[in-house]
């Protein structure tokens, strides 16, 4: 009994981070995820923009690096390039990150969406978010990385090879739980008839040695048989990269990746909102929704 006494309660946040190209969407879904979880699911949640460079978001953050730091003030005062800049502004808010973790301790029990930066350097190979991140989760901070890519690189079989490719560095470089994610499928199902193979080859990534064959087969791509099979066989040894395609104007599409992502960071196992009947009922509703993954719009 005296043992309880020095039990230390650690305290629990939950929340996503937005990664993933230019252009594929990242700051379009935090805005539009904000609203269907404050609205819909009655989710109190804030947004973190954390992308140095957004002058355009489109919604009101609860945190802004470019409070701290910008990368136009970087590259106006250290003479840096784009790139540079935005490393040195990630790498900026790891030497400042009790600044982040003061204002994240003001937003009490709020489910937290961090609009990331689009560089895909920062989560391939760059350390700043990756230690960042990983020191929140030490702490008690629950996150689930979101991975956007843009679902029109599946009608081309050298862009979705490198699509996995990025998408598998990404999830053994950040090492938090991690939901891949094809945005814009609305556009995918428009152009359906540009791609080699069903939805579901693309976002369970079905037997790649058929997209083996077709790379073999496109000009100029002989020499590079051998690096395509070591490739495709790299991707498929580990087994981890899978899709859940995604509508943003499609609130069946947001609850399903709102219910993968709920159980990687384990949120729908938590206190408060998910212990409520409706909240487990939309979980389960997500779930079959998830399975289901757009496959009556393709028939």
């Amino acid at each position: 009994m005296a043992l309880a006494k020095h039990v230390k309660v650690v305290q629990t946040f939950y929340g996503q981070l937005i990664i993933g190209p230019p252009g594929s969407g990242k700051t379009t879904y935090c805005s539009k995820v904000h609203s269907f979880y404050k609205d819909k699911l009655n989710r109190k949640c804030e947004i973190i923009n954390l992308d140095p460079a957004n002058e355009s978001m489109g919604y009101k953050p609860a945190i802004d690096i470019m409070e701290l730091v910008s990368v136009s003030e970087v590259m106006d005062n250290l003479s840096l390039g784009p790139n540079g800049a935005l490393m040195y502004c990630m790498e900026y808010l790891e030497k400042n990150y009790d600044w982040l973790l003061i204002k994240l301790r003001a937003l009490k029990d709020s489910y937290l969406i961090f609009d990331m930066p689009g560089q895909v350097e920062l989560y391939t190979h760059h350390n700043a978010t990756k230690n960042i991140f990983g020191k929140l989760q030490e702490i008690g901070y629950h996150l689930c990385v979101v991975h956007m890519v843009d679902s029109h690189y599946c009608s081309d079989p050298s862009k979705f090879i490198s699509t996995l490719l990025l998408s598998l560095s990404t999830m053994l470089q950040i090492g938090l739980p991690h939901v891949n994610v094809l945005s814009k499928a609305d556009l995918l199902k428009k152009h359906s008839s540009k791609l080699d193979f069903g939805l579901d080859f693309y976002t369970d990534v079905l037997n790649l040695e058929y997209l083996l064959e077709l790379l073999d087969d496109a000009p100029f791509s002989s020499k590079f048989k051998k690096l395509n099979a070591a490739i495709i066989e790299l991707v498929e040894d580990y087994s981890l990269v899978g899709f859940i395609p995604v509508d943003i104007n499609s609130e069946r599409s947001l609850l399903a990746v709102k219910s993968a992502v709920d159980k990687a960071n384990g949120y729908v196992y938590g206190s408060g909102e998910e212990r409520s009947i409706q909240a487990l009922l939309s979980c389960a509703v997500g779930a079959r929704t998830e399975g289901e993954r757009f496959d009556s719009d393709f028939m």
